[in-house]
Order: C-alpha cells, then sequence, then structure tokens
C-alpha cells in the first residue's frame, strides 16, 4: 500500500508543477468566460458591425407598404419603381436584397446578390407573414387586438407531488444541469485516460518501467498511475470550477455597475412604442424567477456527490483499460484499434443522451444504460435530474465499483505482460494469450 501511495505521489505532484498544468488551469476559465461574453456581445450587436442587410421592397399587391418592421440586422427600403426597373438596377445598388411581392401575393421571391442565410430569409418569411395576416384580418372585420389575445399561448406550470408536499418539476434546468454533468465526465473519461495511456507509453519506450518494477509489482505500478492521474483531473476540474464562478462574478460585477447608462437608453426606447419597459422587466423577472425557484429545487449536494462519484468510478474504470492498452503497443499510432472499442460505449450514451433518455428517462433503455458500468457515468447523471429510484441508484453504483474491481483485474493481467513486451504489434488475439498467462 505505501508503495501505491508513493506512486500516487510521484504521479500527482509530477504533473501538477508542470508549466501546462498551471496555464491551462489559469487559462481555460479566462477563455470560457471570454468566450461566452464575446458570443452574447457580438449578437447583441450585429447590427453595430455593419452587418446590417438593406432589402429593397417592391410590393405590388399594396398590402406591405411601410409595414414591414425593421430588425437590428434588416431594414426594409420600399421602391418607388416598377419590378422590372428595380431588378434591373439591383446589382449596381447599394440594396443587398430585393423582396418582390406579385399583385396577388403568390409567388413572392426574395433576390440577393449572394445567398441569403438561413436568419434572413426566415425573418423576412416571419415578416410577410405577419402583415399578411393582419391585412386578412382587417379585411374580415376581425380585430387584431382580439385575435393576438385569443392566439396567446397558456402558460403551465410543471409540479412533482412528494410526501413533503409540492416542488417545482420543469425540466429546462435540471436538463442542462444533467447535460453539463454528463459532458464533464465524458470530457474527464476521454482526456484523463488517454493521459494515463500515454504515461504508460513512455515509461515503457525509455525503459524506466524495467527499473521501477524491479521494486514494485506491475499492478502496483498501474493502480498508482490511475489514482495519481485521477486526482490530478478532479484538482483540476475544482480549480476550473472555483475560477469560472469567480470570474463569472467578478465581470458581472462590472458589467452591473457600467450597465446603467445602456438600460436607461433600453428602456426609453420601450417607452417610446414597441414595449412599456415595465412590462419588459416584468417579463425578464418573471422569466428569472422561474430560473430561480427551479435551482432552488436542484438538491446541489446530492447532485454533486452523484457527479463526484461517478467521475471517480468511471474514470477509474476506463483508465485501467486504457493502462493496458498503453502497455499493449509501443507508440501512440499503434493504439487507435484498441481506443475505438473502449470509446464506443461512451460516444453511444452521449448520443443518446440527448434524445432516448431525455424523451423517455424512466425506459427500459434509459434503465439500463444507467446500470450498466461502462454507460451508468453519463446515462445516470442525464437520469438523475428526473428522479431516480434509490434501489436503482445504488445497484448502479454497486455494479460500477464491481466493474472497477473486474476492469482493474482484467487490465492488470494484461499489463504484467505487455509492460514489458517492446517491438511486438499487439492484437486481440495476442492481449487474450496475454491475460490467461499464469504468475
Amino acid at each position: 500500500m505505501n508503495k501505491i501511495l508513493l506512486i500516487i505521489q510521484r504521479e500527482y505532484l509530477s504533473r501538477v508543477k508542470k508549466k501546462s498544468f498551471i496555464v491551462l488551469t489559469l487559462l481555460v476559465p479566462i477563455l470560457f468566460v471570454g468566450m461566452i461574453g464575446a458570443i452574447g456581445y457580438l449578437a447583441a450587436n450585429q447590427a453595430n458591425m455593419g452587418d446590417r442587410k438593406l432589402i429593397a421592397v417592391v410590393d405590388e399587391s399594396g398590402w406591405f407598404k411601410d409595414k414591414l418592421a425593421n430588425t437590428p440586422t434588416i431594414q426594409f427600403a420600399y421602391a418607388s419603381g416598377s419590378y422590372e426597373d428595380v431588378k434591373t438596377g439591383f446589382t449596381k445598388s447599394d440594396n443587398d436584397f430585393l423582396l418582390y411581392i406579385p399583385q396577388s401575393t403568390k409567388g413572392i421571391m426574395l433576390y440577393g446578390k449572394k445567398k441569403a442565410s438561413l436568419t434572413v430569409s426566415q425573418t423576412v418569411e416571419e415578416r410577410i407573414n405577419a402583415v399578411a395576416q393582419a391585412h386578412r384580418l382587417a379585411e374580415a372585420h376581425i380585430d387584431s387586438a382580439v385575435m393576438a389575445d385569443v392566439q396567446k399561448p397558456l402558460h403551465m406550470e410543471v409540479k412533482q407531488l412528494t410526501d413533503a408536499g409540492e416542488k417545482d418539476a420543469d425540466g429546462s434546468v435540471t436538463f442542462i444541469i444533467g447535460m453539463v454533468a454528463a459532458m464533464l465526465i465524458y470530457m474527464s473519461l476521454i482526456l484523463y485516460g488517454v493521459q494515463v495511456m500515454r504515461g504508460v507509453i513512455e515509461e515503457k519506450v525509455s525503459r524506466i518501467v524495467e527499473v521501477v518494477i524491479s521494486s514494485v509489482k506491475p499492478f502496483q505500478l498501474m493502480m498508482g498511475k490511475i489514482l495519481g492521474v485521477g486526482l490530478v483531473g478532479l484538482t483540476q476540474f475544482i480549480l476550473w470550477i472555483g475560477l469560472t464562478v469567480a470570474i463569472s462574478t467578478f465581470g458581472g460585477g462590472l458589467l452591473m455597475k457600467h450597465s446603467g447608462a445602456a438600460t436607461q437608453a433600453k428602456e426609453m426606447k420601450m417607452n417610446a412604442g414597441t414595449m412599456p419597459a415595465a412590462q419588459a422587466a416584468a417579463g425578464g423577472d418573471n422569466e428569472m424567477g422561474e430560473v430561480m425557484r427551479t435551482l432552488n429545487n436542484v438538491n446541489i449536494p446530492y447532485t454533486v456527490g452523484c457527479f463526484l462519484f461517478y467521475f471517480l468510478f468511471g474514470y477509474l474504470l476506463y483508465s485501467a483499460l486504457f493502462a493496458a492498452v498503453g502497455s499493449a503497443v509501443d507508440s501512440e499510432t499503434e493504439t487507435q484499434q484498441f481506443i475505438m472499442p473502449i470509446t464506443l460505449p461512451l460516444i453511444f450514451t452521449f448520443a443518446l443522451a440527448q434524445t432516448v433518455i431525455v424523451a423517455n428517462p424512466d425506459g427500459a433503455l434509459s434503465v439500463w444504460l444507467s446500470i450498466i458500468p461502462f454507460t451508468s457515468p453519463i446515462a445516470m447523471m442525464i437520469r438523475l435530474q428526473f428522479g431516480v429510484p434509490m434501489w436503482q441508484l445504488g445497484v448502479s453504483m454497486a455494479l460500477l465499483i464491481a466493474g472497477f474491481m473486474l476492469t482493474v483485474w482484467v487490465a492488470g493481467r494484461i499489463y504484467r505482460v505487455g509492460i514489458l513486451m517492446y517491438g511486438k504489434k499487439a492484437n486481440y488475439k495476442e492481449l487474450a494469450k496475454w491475460f490467461m498467462y499464469k504468475d
């Protein structure tokens, strides 16, 4: 046991002291927060970055004159000439697109100097349909305000009845939590499992392992390497989460201090016509309130505890397989034939997580995926947010621990032989022979 602890200490300290580890740990949260901020900024300021499209409108029907509402990225300009004249001079004009509406409103065309983006075509079509609907309602002597009130969607709250009473059960926020947790586990299993494999290959090729196993058993070496790299991954994830929260909080505070002018301008614009500021603020507050109420009903300690369990034992299970692969080859280029069967269950489960598991978290396939050790780390984190019976969670955890122990035993038998094999390309038949060798 002391030898395993020494190997763990060596693997952990040798990695966390590297400049690459320190730089990556500090850089990832900054890049993540910066990327989210940049996406929000660019999305909100498209109109101020020269991306606004000018659309010339030739309306022969007379329905749409001065009624197509502009957007931050699209501006409609109504042409006074005939359709033929406007179309002839279109390529030499400053307009990006030409919208032609015949008198019968059938065969409406959108011409462009370049292919129209999906956003542009959908926005123009939405604006046309909105005006056409209002015009038809007016012709039928139907009040558009009454029609809008009739078509107003009803809001439904989702609740869960428990012995303790009612609680919010909106699946949107919990789905995001489950997907983020599953994605983190998926990334960690691949990222740190490959690190274990590379470490084994490096020691094998450099012949350092021949010196090391003169003092420790191959199984002890493999277990120490797996646990050491696992602690490195756990440390990095904790630092990433803490730094991301700290940077987001600090950046959010700065934005709140300097957003007074922008908020005031927005309220003036709302008061000018489109929507009352109080109504918009109330709508935003209601949406944020719903999100906060949903988060308050999420059992954070329970979720974090399950995440750490599946992160740790899922990593241990897969890292044992990656260590066996590393011991069987002499270079990373030879690992492809072995890596695909290992990672396939993860890829398969992550793909199903966004469709089958979310659509039917209590279905037979979802339950089995959350119980089988090779798929449970991802599937269970998705199902967990929809409520999982304790017996299923217990069975899943027990099987994951048993699967880890079995995998370590199998990988250890391959590792003890493969770690000393040089210059021979291994295949599945060869691995089976190494497994059957007696001590």
